[in-house]
């Protein structure tokens, strides 16, 4: 029987509807849960109850969990005829059960049982599932009679469910599964539920086009991306037509040839030799002690890959794969020699050959080929020995795949340790990051040393490389009060501590630590809402050291003096945490697991190959490129392998990421390796990226384009090669999709209490440097400046470019007012006669009939949406120069906005620059001055600053409302058209009195220093 338990506590309810005649209510809970009943106490005359039980239902079978409901009734208890009254219910689904060390409390507001149903208030909850077998779930409340259930029908989720081996497990991983695309059997169902269902069609057979050559992809079409873009050709997004997995890529549609289709069906099929070396046994003795170091050399052809060695031993097992490129291999038999390490020379032991004609081909979902044992034999005699081997003929789906060692990844017969673990494809996943809420409210009985005291004391609050300060407060008694609340970036797990102490300032540039405290983040509360935390003190120890060790000598000491710190402290669950750019976020979900919501999709993104790099360094004399790729959405980052020595490299690799949000980007960056030289100084040199946002993509769609990666350099912008993609994005339910775009874009948190511009800029520092912290501790690692690239940490910092081209930017969004603007003053002056009496016309239309004002602008607006149907983006957004302002940037500033911060340039460039700035900057202030002058003389109307213009205008308020009051509506508004259509011999070049009268009003400049 399963151990698997629901563990619901119920901790109380706030603001109930009163039902007792007087003003309360007598208030209790009944659960229900997969047939199981459980009731908390009855709270009497209590509008506000709080309860603090927990209840344990057994889950039956753990295989229905996702799909089963939990409903919690609030009931009053009428004491005269032992009845109870409905005061409301909370229905929670599958998909919000989460293990206990993820679950916190929350409070949902209670609903209705029937439309018109009084019901007000919430119930806090906390729901979580267990299998401790310790815990004993008690018996169960006999029937409730059936005049007073409640519906039980609930809507299901509709998000896929189903298990394998452990419940546990899957919840802890939800749906982030960590899982590389090419491994071709599925972990558990809940994967094969996200793979796209193939077709009738895709059942049919596909003819690759591939056979005896591989020339590459076909001619390219170049298309913009807008219709309208004036970026340069060669900077142009172009559309390639593919053979991939499922067949040939046009127009956004595959069509399938008379080969059996893949299921990695957006990449290439790049044909494979594997050869997977086991182990050995009775290997002859070498030597005058009889050892043996053994390692295999695996070759074909001018190729050889090489396993570790073992020292002492004749069966050793080493269990590494190789695979070679079929389309490279320059032999028809792979030989695979048993070697002796020497000191000076590596003596052969024996060989296996293989002719290649008799290796099989493995066709997923086919098993791994079993392994067989062969007699090594050298130089015509079999010797004693034998050696395990599998050798089959695969492609990249192959589950060996991503662990291989691979030919087309290192230089033929060259290969290094080190450089192996640099250059293998890897699946990594981000951690989950937490917002640290410190609140520093006071301190009491302060110990300080007997020749000082207490002058500008602070508290310093540090969590590894963060550190923040309160502002430093004076105070003769030892009693210090800062009320100040301090936030921090924390990742799971939770591996520093929170390190507070209390500083105090006794000089210049020296300060005493007066106590410190030491306090695990994994003690600490977490909440997914904003109830109030309570409040806390804590002891101070003398000592940072001493507040480490400091719970060994509590209880050795608990007589002990201490001065004490009042905090609060706790985790705050119900934000995102930014870890990159608010404008190109790839994730919106809240760091707690129980607010995350199912996925609405998934994305898949085949990573075909680059073409047309430009060298990155120099080797033997020639340019040569090491490429690899980094991919990131949501938390799941994806490095492909990387490629050595070519400026054409083919990846063909392809992951999948399930989409919670479509207003979300996904960030495909593409780097030179520099650390496969073993050299820890070097950096991962930038070679380009791209963005595409998942809402500009159409459901179901091929997209196969070639993205132009463009760099800015001192120099001006360059084109680095350029990036062969195909991409789908696919949705399960298109209803789920169109109403999330009328949900909230971020958790309920960012409106309840939103942070503040700077404080979030400097959170999401934080929680770049975090997560690039955790992904250098990896193997291979991803290095600090590609993680900092691909999450635009410098997209803040001041740039000319950047504010040039947000100036034009703006100017292109009121592009379209401008132009009604323009229009008006063309049929103002009877520039076209015709046009001047159709605006006649139809202005007399909507102000005689105003109903058809709303109508006829909506009309207008749905006619323009069509038009510009027909030119609507076919493809992905990419980079565009021409909006950057990249192609019409100076010298100086490029020089400026590749400056280091703070600056390292010569103090008179620095001068010339700040010089320059001050005249932006003064055009600037000069225009906000205009227009804070016009807005001043409108207040200057009714402020009686200059009283005759006030009394006139005064009068002439007066009068309009007589003369308004007597006259139509319409009568007005139509004279006030017709003046300002005049025809131009009606009018004159002084300006009309009203804007003389306006003009002459005071402004607030007089009063300006």
């Amino acid at each position: 029987m399963s151990n698997l338990k629901l563990g619901v506590k119920v901790v109380g309810a706030h603001d109930l509807m009163p039902k007792d005649g007087q003003g309360s209510c007598s208030a209790f809970v009944e659960l229900h849960f997969d047939g199981q009943t459980f009731r908390t106490t009855t709270k009497d005359t209590d509008l506000n109850p709080v309860w603090n039980e927990k209840f344990y239902f057994i889950v039956t079978d753990p295989s229905k969990l996702p799909n089963l409901t939990l409903d919690a009734f609030v009931y009053h208890l009428n004491k005269s005829n032992n009845n109870k009254v409905f005061l409301g219910k909370v229905r929670l689904t599958g998909s919000s059960f989460v293990p206990y060390s993820d679950a916190v409390v929350l409070h949902y507001p209670l609903e209705k049982k029937f439309t018109f149903s009084r019901v007000k208030g919430e119930l806090g909850l906390k729901v979580f599932v267990t299998d401790d077998p310790s815990i004993k779930s008690p018996n169960q409340l006999p029937a409730v009679e059936p005049s007073m259930n409640i519906d039980q029908h609930s809507t299901q989720d509709q998000s896929p469910a189903s298990f394998t081996n452990s419940i546990l497990n899957i919840f802890s991983r939800k749906k982030n599964v960590s899982r590389h695309t090419f491994h071709n059997v599925p972990k558990s169902n809940q994967e094969k539920e996200h793979q796209p269902s193939p077709s009738a069609d895709a059942k049919s057979t596909v003819d690759y086009g591939m056979h005896g050559k591989k020339s590459g992809l076909p001619p390219l079409r170049v298309m913009h991306a807008y219709g309208g873009s004036s970026s340069p050709m060669d900077y142009a997004l172009k559309e390639t037509s593919p053979f991939l997995g499922g067949g040939r890529v046009v127009g956004g549609r595959v069509i399938r040839g008379n080969r059996p289709v893949s299921t990695y069906d957006l990449v290439e099929p790049m044909h494979y030799l594997f050869v997977r070396v086991v182990r050995a046994r009775d290997l002859p003795s070498k030597g005058v002690t009889g050892g043996l170091d053994p390692y295999v050399e695996v070759k074909v052809g001018n190729f050889k890959g090489i396993t570790k060695h073992y020292e002492k031993t004749q069966e050793p097992e080493w269990n590494q794969v190789f695979a070679f490129t079929k389309d490279n291999l320059q032999s028809t038999k792979v030989e695979v020699v048993v070697k002796d390490k020497g000191m000076l020379l590596d003596e052969a032991v024996g060989t296996v050959r293989c002719d290649l004609h008799d290796v099989p081909t493995r066709v997923p979902p086919d098993s791994p080929l079993a392994p067989e044992w062969y007699r090594i034999d050298k130089g015509g005699d079999k010797k004693k020995g034998e050696l395990m081997l599998a050798v089959w003929f695969g492609t990249q789906a192959d589950e060996a795949f991503p662990d291989a060692w691979h030919s087309d990844a290192l230089f033929p017969g060259e290969i290094s340790s080190f450089a192996y673990a640099q250059i293998r494809s890897k699946v990594y996943h981000s951690p989950r990051l937490w917002y640290v809420r410190v609140r520093v409210i006071e301190a009491q009985d302060l110990l300080v040393s007997e020749n000082s005291q207490i002058s500008d004391a602070y508290v310093k609050v540090q969590i590894g490389n963060q550190i923040l300060k309160t502002k430093p407060v004076q105070s003769r008694t030892m009693s210090l009060r800062w009320d100040e609340e301090l936030m921090f970036v924390a990742a799971e797990p939770f591996e520093e501590p929170l390190i507070i102490s209390v500083e105090n300032r006794i000089g210049p540039n020296k300060d005493e630590t007066i106590g410190a405290v030491v306090i695990p983040l994994t003690k600490v509360d977490k909440r997914a809402d904003d109830r109030i935390i309570h409040t806390r003190w804590y002891n101070l120890e003398e000592s940072t050291s001493s507040a480490m060790d400091g719970e060994q000598e509590k209880k050795m000491e608990k007589d002990k003096f201490f001065s004490r710190l009042h905090l609060s402290i706790c985790l705050d669950g119900g934000y995102h945490v930014f870890d990159g750019s608010t404008y190109y976020s790839s994730d919106l979900r809240a760091s707690s697991k129980q607010l995350w919501k199912k996925s609405i999709g998934f994305l898949e993104l085949g990573i075909l190959g680059v073409d047309g790099l430009h060298p990155m360094k120099t080797r033997e004399g020639r340019g040569a490129s090491d490429t690899y790729c980094v991919a990131k959405y949501g938390q799941k980052w994806i490095r492909t392998r990387t490629i050595i020595d070519s400026l054409s490299p083919k990846f063909n690799e392809q992951y999948t990421w399930e989409v919670f949000d479509p207003a979300t980007v996904l960030t495909v960056g593409v780097f030179d390796n520099g650390h496969l030289n073993s050299s820890d100084g070097n950096k991962d040199l930038i070679i380009g990226k791209i963005r595409i946002r998942i809402s500009t993509l159409q459901t179901g769609r091929v997209y196969t384009n070639s993205y132009p990666l463009l760099v800015l350099h001192p120099s001006g912008v360059k084109k680095m090669g350029e990036l062969h993609l195909a991409i789908r994005f696919s949705c399960y339910s298109m209803v789920d999709l169109m109403n999330l775009y009328f949900k909230p874009h971020l958790p309920k948190m960012h409106y309840k209490r939103p942070l503040n511009i700077m404080e979030q800029e400097k959170l999401r520092h934080q929680a770049v440097n975090v997560v690039a912290a955790r992904l250098s501790r990896a193997e291979p690692p991803l290095r600090k400046e590609v993680v900092e690239y691909m999450s635009d940490t410098d997209s803040h910092l001041w740039s000319m470019r950047r504010s040039k081209a947000n100036f034009y930017r703006l100017m292109a969004v009121f592009s379209g007012i401008l132009s009604v603007v323009r229009w008006l003053g063309e049929v103002c002056a009877w520039k076209n006669p015709v046009t001047t009496v159709l605006a006649h016309i139809l202005f007399l239309m909507l102000v005689c009939f105003p109903e058809l004002i709303l109508p006829t602008m909506f009309l207008y607006i749905f006619a323009i949406g069509m038009w510009n149907w027909r030119f609507r983006p076919r493809y992905p957004p990419h980079m565009n120069t021409r909006l950057s302002y990249a192609d019409a940037v100076t010298p100086d500033e490029l020089d400026e906005e590749f400056d280091t911060f703070p600056t390292s340039k010569s103090p008179d460039v620095v001068r010339w620059r700040y010089d320059r700035l001050r005249s932006v900057a003064g055009r600037i202030q000069s225009v906000v001055g205009d227009l804070a002058t016009q807005g001043e003389r409108i207040q200057a109307l009714v402020s009686w600053r200059d009283p005759r213009a006030s009394a006139m205008f005064m009068a002439f308020c007066f009068v309009a409302a007589v003369v308004l009051y007597m006259t139509p509506f319409q009568m007005p508004i139509l004279l006030g058209g017709f003046y300002l259509m005049r025809h131009p011999m009606f009018r004159s070049k002084i300006p009309p009195a009203p804007v003389n009268f306006f003009r002459r009003l005071p402004a607030l400049t007089d009063s300006m220093l």
